[in-house]
């Protein structure tokens, strides 16, 4: 990766992190922050936004910590989707939406009349502020004032680029994230972004990798960090882990799919070479879409709030389905759960993921933790292998992130998938790896995949129920 140590600022859904590593890849520092949930006054109305000054204030902390561990080179912002800054005369206008603020339904209706077709963007049509181009047309219902004048739409890998650099950019992984502002197939901004003066307003495309300036004066001065730190252009988190997962030979220039997991689980299909991608053959209403990776190119996607429902079911503060120790236990109470017709049935997030219209209940629910984790294990793995199907997964899939490490969970999705050979990277820097791949493509990969045994467990008519009352209730 050159000289000196590189800084990976990864925005996740629910946690703000940064690490530090050295030339040969290895982590030396990561600090971690919870996202707060805050709201803010726009055009007069409380709306809730991302805590971006929080984030900030913490940021040059860690920073300034980091700086005294060695000389940093390079910094590389990673981030979630559906975000967007608008900067206007060199400054933040506004705070950027949080995408699950919820969008009036008179306002959201004329929005969706002005949409492009799915066939064209990739971008289905989502709950709340998940299409960037909805939450553009709120803001602008708002305070018109936000997108006039000198207005920019940074994306928010883009911002974080910008805010230590000064030096504004777009890119198309970010773009292509469901925002209804890009179009794959021929690579330029949408119709829709093109009428309603939002593609004037993005920055010049740069690529992920490329690093679009130094950091500024004010942030060397009060970190400590080195007055030509690079500053890279960055990318959408997902795709960091597409792009982390094609480092290892088991996924590298093969048919693949990577399950990337977190607040969301996102399956993320690499059709072999030369094939090519009908965002049309993919159901619009079932939360698939079309991502696009750090070369352009399209990928079939489908998705689910996979770790919001897991905490959602199990509890917040409850013991996780992914602590380690207790996972022996878990995978012993699945054939009890399995024997008892224990389910749950979608869905926890309404309006996202492969049944959007279901409403969620407990059959037969557990009264002990552990079973009623391998529980929540078993509806995690059938609705991941339901995303799997809608995108046409086949061959190899890639589990990543931070549910690889429940082995009830993975080790059920590898019962159901007798057809795929299924992996996990037991590591929980995958995103950072991608992004630090950007620098460096060559870069090894931390430890080799591990393959997932299936478990000694016949969920054949477990699976055959779940499904049948399932799509009974959609």
């Amino acid at each position: 990766m050159g000289g000196g140590l590189s800084v990976v600022l990864d925005l996740g859904k629910t946690l703000s992190k940064l690490s530090l590593w050295d030339e040969s890849g290895a982590m030396l520092a990561r600090r971690t922050r919870p996202n707060e949930r805050i709201e803010a006054m726009i055009g007069g109305a409380r709306v809730r936004v991302l805590d971006a000054a929080g984030i900030e204030e913490w940021a040059r902390g860690v920073l300034r910590e980091f700086a005294g561990l060695g000389r940093v080179a390079r910094i590389v912002p990673v981030g979630h989707g559906a975000a967007a800054a608008i900067v206007r005369n060199g400054k933040l206008a506004a705070p950027p939406l949080d995408y699950e603020q919820p969008i009036p339904a008179d306002c959201a209706a004329a929005y969706h009349a002005q949409r492009d077709p799915f066939a064209q963007t990739g971008s289905p049509a989502l709950a709340d502020g998940l299409n960037l181009g909805r939450q553009l047309h709120f803001l602008d219902t708002l305070d018109p004032a936000l997108l006039s004048g000198d207005a920019t739409i940074l994306l928010w890998p883009q911002y974080w680029a910008w805010r230590f650099s000064g030096v504004a950019a777009s890119e198309v992984t970010s773009l292509g994230c469901h925002s209804d502002l890009w179009c794959p197939a021929s690579a330029r901004p949408s119709v829709l972004a093109v009428r309603r003066g939002w593609a004037d307003r993005l920055a010049p495309l740069r690529h992920a990798g490329d690093a679009i300036g130094t950091i500024g004066a004010v942030w060397a001065s009060e970190t400590g960090l080195p007055i030509d730190t690079a500053v890279h252009c960055g990318l959408h988190d997902s795709n960091a882990a597409l792009l982390a997962a094609r480092g290892f030979a088991d996924i590298a220039g093969h048919e693949a799919t990577i399950l990337s997991t977190g607040t969301w689980f996102v399956a993320m299909r690499t059709p072999e070479e030369g094939a090519s991608v009908d965002p049309a053959a993919l159901p619009e209403a079932r939360d698939c879409l079309v991502n696009i990776d750090v070369h352009g190119t399209p990928i079939p996607s489908a998705r689910f709030m996979g770790g919001r429902e897991i905490e959602l079911l199990t509890g917040i503060d409850a013991r996780r389905v992914d602590i380690n120790p207790d996972q022996p236990a878990i995978i012993a109470a699945l054939p009890g759960v399995v024997a008892a017709g224990v389910m749950v049935l979608p869905t926890l997030t309404p309006g996202v993921g492969p049944f959007p219209d279901g409403t969620s209940r407990w059959i037969s629910r557990p009264a002990g933790s552990i079973e009623l984790r391998a529980a929540v294990c078993l509806y995690a793995a059938l609705v991941a292998d339901a995303a799997l199907d809608l995108i046409g997964a086949r061959d190899r899939v890639l589990v990543e992130g931070r549910f690889g490490e429940a082995q009830a969970f993975v080790r059920t999705l590898a019962t159901l998938r007798p057809d795929l050979r299924v992996f996990i990277s037991n590591q929980h820097n995958d995103v950072s790896y991608g992004a630090l791949r950007l620098i460096d493509p060559a870069l090894a990969p931390p430890a080799a995949l591990v393959p997932v045994q299936p478990l000694d467990c016949d969920l054949t008519a477990y699976a055959a129920r779940w499904r049948a009352l399932t799509m009974a209730r959609e």
